[in-house]
């Protein structure tokens, strides 16, 4: 499994903006072909701050994902409501809990 952890830092005065935007694409994003999980996470000390954990069934699809249209759009409007450069991480899931 291919896991993706994006950290998010946004304008505070965006936070509303950015919440609204994720809501209404996050079923679209876990409906994209390979994406297999999706979760929002909010720092518990910087409330602007952000984490999405995503699994996807491969390297390919995350590629295809980040590739497609809905990405484009979904990421033109994000990126317009940072205050810092977002964090990437790609990670292979070792283990599984019961």
């Amino acid at each position: 499994m291919f896991v993706r952890i994006v950290k998010l830092s946004f304008e505070p005065s965006k936070v509303d903006i950015f919440l609204s935007l994720f809501n209404s694409k996050k079923e679209d994003i876990r409906n994209f072909e390979g994406c297999t999980f999706l979760e929002l996470y909010r720092d518990k000390k910087h409330q602007n701050i952000f984490f999405t954990y995503s699994y996807w069934d491969n390297e390919q699809a995350l590629h295809n994902y980040r590739h497609s249209d809905l990405f484009i759009s979904v990421w033109s409007e994000t990126k317009q409501l940072f205050n810092d450069k977002p964090e990437a991480w790609s990670v292979d899931k070792l283990e599984r809990l019961p």
